[in-house]
């Protein structure tokens, strides 16, 4: 599972740039639920082969008592107690300071990995840069300069020294779907949770997960077996409990990078948020393959179904690859179609696509509509093969292709999901320059 690292810092240090850069974006995903400041950014980092989750906080003063400052001070602690490191973000140019010290004491209380980073030193010996810094007890100080991109690329390799880049593979005798159950408070999550293990037949054990304060719970379902990942801190089915449900952004990223499907629930009695659309867009960011089921849609009024349809198609239309169940969890309606929704998701994910049926498709794509040319050439679409799965990936090679525009690549995409009917997980196209590898003779000239 990737790790996850807090940027920290007093304001205006520069934690934003260093955000910024790691995630190579700056389309952070906010989050805008209630009590969650829009300081807060999340996203995916990658330096080299080291993926990452990586999180801005807001300009940390611990001794606000009140105000937005205080809230922000509250979503930081809250960030660091699930952050895997902290990188403690300070300025060179103004050398240490009193709230950095203030800082730094509330920091050593919560038992992390702390490393103290130095930015805006360009330009400057790093020793000098660093020399006062050294006296704020957190070890040796790295330099960096966040809005250069200075030494980012080595703070990355030091401080994930201690996490393999590589991802577990589950031995195939043992793969089954995991599901991951996320959305807002509120919304039904642990109902819904609740009315699938509560089915006939079914099998339940709890098993502690490798991220902290989720469970996951294995179960069986007719013949097939799952594993739901609760980030409730669900213990036991009886003390699920709705009304004091928690929420964790950090919990919700982190059970999303560890699933093969997604449910994302919705509230059929609230309208479509900003939010949903955030938590939305991270699970295609993702690459997983997803179900969204709109919960409480019992006894709504057959004009708020209307209005309700039309936003998500408005809002959510980003999200045209997944399947959408209206459903009671509390009554258990609709549960079996969406579990059928589920597995078709999950077969979908883990398709594999055998080289000459990807090459085949790829020549029809290309002869019902040719790429753009750019200047006097037209890029050449060669062949194709798959590159992995959950997401299915779909390499190309040809001639000339890093001039492809992205409305030309998600064409390919819609038309490979299409012909091998991909249903409920998203497709990634990449496109290599290079020889083939799959003609004859090819690895002899």
């Amino acid at each position: 599972m990737k790790p996850t690292l807090v940027i920290v810092g007093r304001p205006n240090v520069g934690k934003s740039t260093l955000f910024n850069r790691l995630t190579h974006t700056r389309d952070a995903i906010v989050a805008d639920a209630p009590g969650l400041t829009r300081d807060r950014h999340y996203g995916h980092g990658c330096v080299g082969d080291k993926p990452f989750l990586v999180v801005d906080t807001g300009g940390f003063e611990p001794v606000a008592k009140d105000g937005i400052f205080h809230e922000m001070a509250r979503q930081t602690r809250q960030a660091v107690d699930e952050a895997d490191i902290v990188l403690f973000l300070t300025d060179g140019r103004a050398g240490p300071m009193d709230q950095d010290r203030i800082i730094t004491e509330e920091l050593r209380k919560t038992g992390r990995k702390i490393w103290l980073i130095v930015n805006k030193t360009e330009g400057m010996r790093h020793d000098i840069a660093t020399a006062e810094f050294h006296a704020l007890g957190l070890g040796e100080p790295l330099a960096i300069s966040a809005s250069h991109g200075e030494y980012v690329a080595d703070l990355i390799d030091v401080v994930l020294a201690d996490f393999s880049a590589a991802e577990e593979v589950e031995p195939e005798e043992e793969r089954h779907p995991r599901i991951a159950v996320v959305g807002r408070p509120n919304v039904g999550k642990s109902t819904l949770v609740n009315a699938l293990l509560g089915e006939e037949r079914v099998i339940v054990f709890d098993q502690p997960g490798t991220t902290r304060d989720s469970i996951y719970i294995e179960f069986t379902r007719g013949e097939q077996r799952y594993t739901l990942i609760d980030t409730a801190g669900m213990r036991k089915r009886g003390k699920v409990d709705e009304t004091v449900e928690k929420f964790s952004v950090i919990k919700t990223l982190k059970a999303v990078e560890d699933a093969n499907v997604v449910v994302l629930v919705l509230d059929a009695r609230q309208d479509i948020s900003e939010q949903d659309a955030h938590i939305a867009g991270f699970i295609v960011e993702a690459g997983r393959a997803l179900v969204v089921a709109v919960n409480k849609w019992e006894g709504l009024p057959e004009h708020d179904r209307d209005m309700l349809k039309r936003a998500l198609a408005r809002k959510l239309d980003f999200l045209s690859f997944a399947k959408i169940h209206f459903i009671s969890a509390l009554q258990g309606s609709g549960i079996a179609p969406l579990m059928k929704s589920v597995d078709a998701a999950y077969a979908a994910a883990m398709s594999r696509l055998p080289t000459p049926r990807v090459t085949r498709a790829l020549m029809a794509a290309v002869a019902q509509q040719q790429p753009p040319r750019a200047g006097m050439s037209r890029p050449k679409l060669r062949y194709a093969h798959q590159g992995g799965v959950n997401p299915p990936r779909i390499v190309i090679h040809g001639n000339a292709l890093e001039h492809i525009p992205d409305s030309y690549k998600r064409y390919l995409e819609r038309f490979m999901r299409d012909t091998f009917k991909l249903e409920g997980t998203p497709l990634k196209v990449e496109f290599k320059t290079g020889r083939n590898p799959y003609m004859k003779g090819a690895a002899r000239r």
